[in-house]
């Protein structure tokens, strides 16, 4: 039983790896991607859009972008783990 449990829980890493989500701050101004294992995988800044003198703005803007895309990935990964448990269990 617990080496079937250990297969799945690497099939639902892989499963959430796989799956990608981005968001952003600022218009645009920068955009996290991230997958639903919640490991960031690319940031992206527009220099058109940001005002680099002020760096607090910056900042705020980076720390927006990356916790709404963990956000989004941790909704991707509860709904992923969900239909894993109703696949587990028997119907009725």
């Amino acid at each position: 039983m617990f080496g079937n449990m250990e297969e799945m829980q690497q099939k639902m890493k892989e499963k959430l790896t796989a799956i990608t989500v981005s968001a952003d701050a600022g218009d645009g101004a920068v955009t996290v991607k991230a997958n639903a294992g919640r490991e960031i995988l690319n940031i992206s800044i527009n220099k058109e859009l940001l005002d680099w003198d002020d760096k607090e703005e910056v900042e705020d803007l980076l720390m927006v972008a990356v916790n709404r895309a963990l956000e989004k990935a941790a909704e991707k990964e509860a709904l992923e783990t969900q239909n894993m448990m109703k696949d587990m269990l028997p119907p009725g």
